[in-house]
C-alpha cells in the first residue's frame, strides 16, 4: 500500500504513475478479515481463507472494481492498531461475533467470527 501511496501522491503529471498506483491491489490480513467479519465476502460469493486465494478467482483482489484502492486504504486505517484500531484481532476475539455496538458499522455488519464452528 505504501508504494501505491507514493505513486498516487507523486507527480500528478505522470499518468503512468497514477495508473499504476490506482491499479495496485495489496490484500493484507486486516482488510481480508474486515471483509470476512462484515460479511462482504459472503455477500459477493467470495468466501475463502487468507493467502493465495485472495488473488485467485473470486478472491479479494477481484473485488477491487467495486471496492477501489482508496476504500481498501480507509478499511486498513479503520482496522490498524496504529490508526483507528476498531476492527481487528486485538479488539475482537476471533472465536466469537463482535460485540462493539459503538462501531459505526455495527448495524449493517454481519459480525461473523473468523474461526469456524463458533457463534
Amino acid at each position: 500500500m505504501e508504494l501505491a501511496d507514493l505513486l498516487l501522491a507523486g507527480d500528478p503529471g505522470r499518468d503512468r504513475w497514477i495508473a499504476a498506483g490506482a491499479s495496485m491491489v495489496a490484500v493484507d490480513t486486516l482488510v481480508h478479515n474486515f471483509l470476512r467479519r462484515t460479511g462482504i465476502l459472503h455477500r459477493f460469493g467470495a468466501e475463502h481463507d487468507y493467502g493465495a486465494s485472495c488473488y485467485g478467482p473470486g478472491g479479494c483482489a477481484e473485488l477491487s472494481g467495486v471496492f477501489p484502492w482508496f476504500v481498501q486504504h480507509a478499511v486498513w486505517r479503520f482496522c490498524a492498531q496504529g490508526e483507528l484500531d476498531i476492527c481487528n484481532g486485538n479488539r475482537i476475539d476471533d472465536r466469537f461475533r463482535c460485540g462493539n455496538w459503538y462501531c459505526p458499522a455495527f448495524r449493517t455488519c454481519d459480525r461473523a467470527p473468523l474461526k469456524n464452528g463458533q457463534a
